[in-house]
């Protein structure tokens, strides 16, 4: 199985993606031109100040980094063949569908009961995914497939690009935007993640498990009446909290997935396959 990302890239990540950019462009046009102007102007002290503060951003974020990089190896117990062998190959076939050059570095840490999953670049071009040992532990292979097709979906749809990211910078200084394009890069990897889980009804309830969090109800989770809760969300107050948030509740994004999926199973195979799957279970 080859999946495009490009081809499953959510309309509003491209939309305030395309901003972050063009305000990027803006930006660090400004800042050369006034780099310029000190130049010619002989303000060596402008100049300076600004690269002094540029050089000492990089280093924090440097030894921020490499210092992250040391604790995870020390602390966190590394996925490979020999270690948790399921999960490696989860990691291993996604990276692999997704066209991925390396299946990134994958590690499962204690988490003291708090679910999530990181996607992160550190030191260097190598890629990492973090597991939570919660989140393994509440989650079924399916779920946690989709957990995985989410973060290496970061990876693929070049979210964590040093360069791009560094162009957008900017971006993140405009109020409102830089929530609403991380919100349209989750919508982006969660379908990612359901495609090489292969089963929307698994995708959904992993999304319903973020806000259940309990492996004993896992089974017995009803993902119609979760559904049917995004409908529940007052008005004003639901778009307050989400226009602020850099996450789309998971209502939303379940919601927003359903929708997707049986959109696209109409051009897709792929997609057709895992509603055809999905009728089967919860979301018939």
């Amino acid at each position: 199985m080859s999946i495009n990302v490009s081809e499953l890239r959510h309309p509003k990540e491209k939309a305030y993606g395309s901003i972050m950019t063009i305000a990027g462009i803006i930006c660090w046009g400004i800042v050369a031109l006034i780099l310029l102007i000190s130049i010619v102007f002989g303000e060596f002290a402008n100049t300076f100040l600004l690269i002094f503060y540029g050089v000492a951003f990089w280093l924090f974020s440097l030894i921020t980094r490499a210092l992250t990089r040391a604790y995870m190896f020390g602390h966190y117990v590394m996925v490979g063949p020999d270690q948790f062998p399921h999960l490696h190959k989860m990691v291993v076939e996604g990276s692999a569908a997704l066209g991925l050059d390396e299946a990134p570095t994958t590690f499962v840490y204690n988490s003291n009961g708090v679910m999530n999953a990181m996607a992160l670049r550190l030191v260097g071009r190598h890629r990492y995914v973090w597991l939570t040992s919660a989140l393994i532990d509440a989650d079924n292979d399916d779920q946690v497939r989709f957990v995985v097709g989410h973060e290496l979906g970061h990876h693929a749809a070049g979210h964590l690009d040093r360069k791009s990211n560094f162009l957008k910078l900017p971006g993140h200084f405009i109020p409102l935007l830089a929530p609403a394009y991380s919100r349209g890069r989750e919508l982006t990897c969660d379908r990612v993640g359901a495609m090489l889980a292969g089963n929307l009804a698994a995708s959904c309830s992993a999304l319903q498990m973020l806000a259940c969090g309990s492996a004993k109800l896992n089974q017995s989770m009803n993902l119609q009446s979760f559904l049917a809760q995004e409908k529940m969300v007052p008005s004003f107050a639901g778009w307050l909290l989400h226009i602020f948030s850099h996450y789309p509740r998971l209502t939303r994004r379940a919601e927003a997935l359903v929708e997707w999926t049986r959109e696209a199973s109409q051009q897709s195979p792929q997609a057709a396959s895992i509603v055809r799957r999905s009728s089967q279970q919860q979301l018939a």
